[in-house]
């Protein structure tokens, strides 16, 4: 794969410089999973900017995407509800919050209701 592709730098107006090399933001991802008993979770009921629908957020999850996308499954599937997850953050439709929470207690998880 070419290192210096141009859908890589749309945004980037020509140089005249013959030594001038484009060097992207590489976003660093979590490359490790902290143990379930050192994850402080967060678990909160949020109904802003979703028409007065109601979720419960996740938050605070520190880890790989992968991980993080089997433990929102894993929620989801207990909830019996959709959701998604991105950035550290679990959304689970609905309000099941006390449910969440001795479920990640139930799998050794700090987490606390807000």
């Amino acid at each position: 794969m070419n290192k210096n592709d141009w859908k890589d730098r749309l945004n980037i107006v020509f140089s005249t410089n013959p030594d001038f090399q484009y060097e992207a933001d590489e976003t660093e991802e979590q490359s490790e999973t902290l143990p379930n008993n050192k994850q402080n979770l967060r678990i909160e009921l949020d109904k802003r900017h979703r028409k007065g629908k109601a979720v419960t957020l996740v938050t605070g999850y520190i880890g790989t995407e992968d991980d993080l996308a089997t433990l929102a499954k894993t929620l989801k599937t207990k909830c019996g509800s959709g959701g998604s997850s991105r950035c550290g953050e679990i959304l689970i439709q609905g309000d099941f919050r006390q449910k969440i929470l001795e479920l990640l207690q139930k799998e050794g998880y700090k987490a606390r209701i807000i």
